[in-house]
């Protein structure tokens, strides 16, 4: 059962698919870097009063919590 409608997925794996291997990579690694920046914000806009120190030091125990150890 499908509870969410996504329009726009066939149209966004055929632009996945017009993309050469080089772009798609080039691709992950701004949305990676575009979701650790969203990240940070939040962490900011949840502790408005830590230090930039303060809040580099969460940030980065939360990302290592994340990382996958399977490697």
């Amino acid at each position: 059962m499908n509870i969410k409608e996504r329009p726009n997925h066939k149209i966004y794996i055929q632009a996945l698919r017009r993309m050469s291997p080089e772009e798609r990579l080039l691709k992950s690694f701004e949305l990676s870097q575009f979701s650790r920046e969203l990240f940070l914000h939040g962490l900011h806009r949840r502790f408005p009063d830590l230090s930039e120190e303060e809040v580099k030091k969460i940030y980065l125990e939360r990302l290592d919590k994340c990382h996958n150890r399977n490697y």
